[in-house]
């Protein structure tokens, strides 16, 4: 399919072929028709793409201390890395458009295939010939409504939730100032609401087209404007003031306060400037708000990605039932939008409308469309290089990627690019420009947006799995089905009931084959170059040891997918194993025994700040201090062991010291920081071609993945929780060992 791309360290844009993105759960496919291009924030992100990184640099501050900070803790290559990550990653515009459903997920029941449906959200919404939308970011449209005004629906849900937040009332008189799109949908809509709308832009086209599109009364100055709205409220001033101007200047916030009446609402719809003069909302108590898009639901993952509506007798109003508001406005002839409609470009074409609208070409326009073909074909998969021999796949890794996230793309397939062994096949992710940007950028032979697709290559003998955390058990399973060698990302699997059908599936293959495809998963610091110093110095050690990693891993947003219990599982599956795993490798022997305990808080840290403390078979004792209340400018993983008259201290991977008899020896990494993610890959191509066993044994992945599940339950009961790694691999048909309820079959 076609899609409209945006380079996000140029700003250009560019139509591209990707493959249609895949259905997902909760979500509808929809052939688009018709998508809108917003003036005033695609506008916006384009011109901040356009800056150079100075220039992106003062506009954002915050991402600069970031960075510092990231130098300070990682190195200089490894914060430059960083930066090149997220400048070299397009992005996908658009967030308003209409078309015809052509596939439904199985948990949506009330959109059938062949409803005509408007969409909303951005990452949803895109302009491109296909999307897959979340069911409650869509509204099915009325059989007497087009596309072409249906697609104007996200925008005229924003200027619906501005009128709700102003609490306009009937026969009230309300002022708009700023009359570009939003501003003359929100005209139409109070007029459809039986207000009183006066309304203010500086261009008198613009300030025309509204009076003829049902406004009482214009002006195209502010002074004007400020004597109408005198005039036409007696000398009391406006009811409520609508912003929908977008400008850096504060002079529209300014203007609303002058001409409100004592004690209204002013509501902020655009992107203004907010330096207030006081004495003008002080005198007059004026009542300052600012809509948050279009109504109640929006940014809350749980009610867009995941479904979950709000009670109608609680929320009356979310951004879904706005949607269907608007639609319903249209269907009854109340709202007159193709007078709105300036220009119309097909997507082959769309790259011009972002030259209309960054101004490049100077002409007027107000309401730009995207227009679709009737008649589109859907693509799973897109060829980018000549298929390659069945001699050349067997001579080499051949890889399929599952996933292409900011992980995969800045860290793992960088490390993997490093090997001259491995030959890059394919990769997948459910969104075609992700997809599509890493197969050009590592030199995939195709991208796709079907998991099937890597799996049934006869071009990928090893998958690689980098997507979220509760795919990766169902994905290394079906993998090692189709008898693929794997590569999994922390965590394995997200509860005991996943890991034992992993166990069961793993000892099956093993039935099945003679030569049973290798298991490795990312525990990638126990193969970093001071790893193997620090591993070769403890082996002169024949006593337990104390070992205590300390970890300031920083906060994450409380709404982040990793502390999403059914996406991520949380910080100690997703993060805390990789220390399991290096303490255990260290130490040469798997714990026995685990316990959890909480620092507490009030919820600010989502449950991050813990203590595990590990009991290993060979007596020594571990502890994990993994804390998510530091400063992020400090260090973030420091590793101290204490035995047989030694010490030794692992300070960021970029500084190691070993003690012993009085004398000190120290290894260094200014520069760069080298977690071993290039050496773990080295590790499992090497294995694969000498059909050995895979460097790290299944025991210690499942030790591994059961202790950090023993460690969740540890927290939740508050007591230590015993682990026996060998009975689970061995019985695994039994289970419950943590939960102490059955695994089921």
């Amino acid at each position: 399919m076609k899609q409209l791309l945006q380079n996000a360290n140029t700003g250009e844009v560019e139509v591209v072929d990707v493959p249609s993105p895949a259905l997902s759960p909760g979500c509808v496919l929809v052939r688009i028709a018709a998508s809108v291009v917003s003036a005033g924030t695609e506008r916006a992100s384009s011109a901040f793409a356009s800056k150079g990184l100075l220039k992106k640099a003062i506009a954002r501050p915050d991402l600069v201390q970031e960075v510092v900070s990231k130098i300070r803790r990682d190195g200089v290559f490894s914060a430059a890395a960083a930066v090149r990550g997220r400048l070299d990653q397009p992005g996908a515009p658009g967030y308003s458009s209409a078309g015809t459903v052509i596939a439904v997920s199985s948990d949506v029941t009330d959109i059938q295939v062949g409803d005509c449906v408007a969409c909303a959200g951005a990452g949803y919404a895109v302009h491109a010939e296909f999307a897959c939308v979340p069911r409650l970011l869509l509204a099915r449209i009325p059989v007497n409504t087009g596309f072409e005004e249906a697609a104007f629906t996200t925008l005229g849900s924003v200027a619906m939730h501005g009128m709700r937040l102003a609490e306009v009332k009937l026969g009230e008189t309300v002022a708009v100032i700023g009359l570009g799109l939003l501003g003359q949908l929100t005209v139409q809509l109070l007029k459809a609401s039986g207000c009183r709308v006066l309304g203010m832009d500086l261009n008198p086209a613009r300030a025309d087209l509204a009076l003829n599109q049902g406004a009482d009364a214009v002006e195209a100055s502010p002074e004007a404007f400020y004597d109408l709205c005198l005039q036409r409220t007696s000398g009391r001033g406006a009811d409520a003031v609508l912003i929908a101007a977008e400008t850096a200047s504060s002079a529209p916030v300014n203007l609303a306060a002058k001409i409100a009446r004592d004690r209204a609402v002013i509501t902020a719809v655009g992107t203004v400037g907010m330096d207030f003069e006081r004495k003008q909302y002080f005198e007059k108590e004026l009542d300052f708000r600012v809509s948050r898009s279009y109504g109640p639901g929006r940014y809350d993952t749980a009610y867009e990605q995941k479904g979950r509506d709000y009670p109608i007798g609680y929320v009356r109003w979310t951004e879904t039932r706005n949607m269907e508001a608007f639609l319903a406005l249209l269907a009854e002839d109340k709202l007159h939008l193709q007078p709105l409609i300036s220009h119309r470009f097909p997507i082959e074409r769309a790259a011009a409308a972002y030259e209309l609208i960054t101004g490049r070409e100077e002409e007027p326009f107000l309401g730009v469309l995207i227009t679709y073909p009737e008649f589109s074909t859907e693509r799973a998969r897109l060829d980018l290089k000549e298929k390659v021999s069945p001699a050349a796949v067997a001579d080499c890794v051949s890889i399929g990627v599952l996933g292409a996230g900011n992980f995969a793309l800045n860290t793992l397939l960088p490390a993997i690019k490093t090997c001259s062994e491995t030959r890059f096949a394919g990769i997948c992710s459910a969104k075609g420009n992700h997809a599509r940007h890493a197969a050009k950028k590592f030199g995939f032979q195709f991208c796709a947006t079907d998991e099937n697709e890597i799996l049934n290559s006869p071009a990928v003998n090893a998958v690689v799995i980098a997507t979220r955390h509760h795919l990766h058990k169902a994905q290394v399973i079906n993998a090692h089905r189709a008898g693929k060698h794997v590569f999994c990302e922390k965590p394995l699997c997200l509860n005991e009931r996943e890991l034992a059908g992993i166990v069961r599936e793993y000892r099956a293959c093993g039935e099945r084959k003679p030569n049973r495809p290798l298991l490795m998963v990312g525990f990638n610091r126990r193969f970093a170059p001071m790893t193997r110093e620090l591993k070769s110095f403890l082996q002169q050690m024949n006593e337990p040891l104390a070992l205590h990693y300390r970890v300031n891993a920083g906060p994450l947003p409380l709404d982040h997918w990793t502390n999403d219990p059914e996406q991520g599982g949380g910080r100690i599956l997703g993060e805390v194993c990789h220390f399991v795993d290096l303490l255990s490798f260290l130490n040469g022997s798997l714990p026995t025994e685990v316990h959890t305990r909480d620092l507490a808080n009030a919820g600010k840290y989502s449950g991050d700040n813990v203590v595990l403390s590990l009991t290993f078979a060979n007596g020594s004792l571990g502890t994990i201090t993994y804390v998510a209340n530091g400063d992020r400018s400090f260090s973030k993983e420091r590793l101290e062991i204490f035995g047989g008259g030694c010490a030794a201290v692992l300070e960021d991977f970029r500084r190691l010291e070993l003690f012993r008899h009085g004398r000190k020896k120290i290894f260094r990494s200014p520069l760069r920081q080298d977690k071993g993610h290039r050496d773990e890959w080295a590790a499992f191509v090497r294995a694969i071609r000498a059909g050995g066993p895979s460097p790290i044994s299944f025991e210690e992945i499942v030790s591994t993945t059961l202790v950090t599940l023993g460690a969740m339950q540890s927290r939740c009961l508050g007591s230590p929780i015993k682990i026996n790694t060998a009975e689970f691999v061995a019985d695994s048909l039994v289970g419950g060992y943590l939960a102490q309820e059955p695994v089921g079959t």
